[in-house]
């Protein structure tokens, strides 16, 4: 069994992880970490201080290589994440494969889930209400509309802990 777990380096990663960990190893499952690094804002042009970021604003804003050394510092800094969460999950004898990939995010999540053969996707839910995800939107719910295999959805915001089952 392939699971596929996308991850935000939220505080839920934890959570998520932990709830994985018997699930993985009661199936002998192989685990993918996913996490997308999203495309800088089209960044089209830059010429003598002004750039314009695609949307015909201008602004004064880094020179290109301050730009590029900060991008590439935060790509290092999610592979340096993800590495040591799939070093996690190798110590408990968990088969790990982690993936760090720009692009959309759910264009990159399910162009993997084909790619991968993958089974099961779990994710975290975050708890933001429904203005939240009108607004901001949710990669969760996203997942959920599209997923070509089943989802577990594990409660990963603060109201979940508190939760008592009846």
């Amino acid at each position: 069994m392939n699971i596929l777990v996308p991850l935000d380096f939220s505080d839920a990663t934890a959570k998520i992880l932990n709830t994985l960990k018997p699930l993985a190893k009661g199936l002998s499952a192989k685990v993918w970490l996913l996490h997308v690094a999203e495309p800088q804002p089209g960044l089209v042009a830059y010429t003598g201080g002004f750039a314009d970021y695609g949307s015909g604003f201008i602004d004064y804003g880094p020179d290109p290589k301050t730009l590029r050394k900060q991008i590439a510092q935060n790509f290092q800094k999610n592979h340096q994440d993800i590495q040591r969460e799939a070093d996690k999950l190798r110590a408990d004898n968990i088969e790990t494969t982690a993936l760090l990939i720009q692009g959309a995010i759910l264009d990159v999540i399910f162009r993997e889930v084909d790619k991968l053969d993958i089974d099961l996707i779990v994710v975290g839910s975050h708890g933001h209400g429904a203005v939240y995800d009108l607004l901001v939107g949710s990669v969760s719910k996203g997942i959920i509309k599209k997923a070509p295999c089943p989802v577990l959805m594990i409660p990963t915001h603060p109201r979940a802990a508190g939760k008592s089952r009846a």
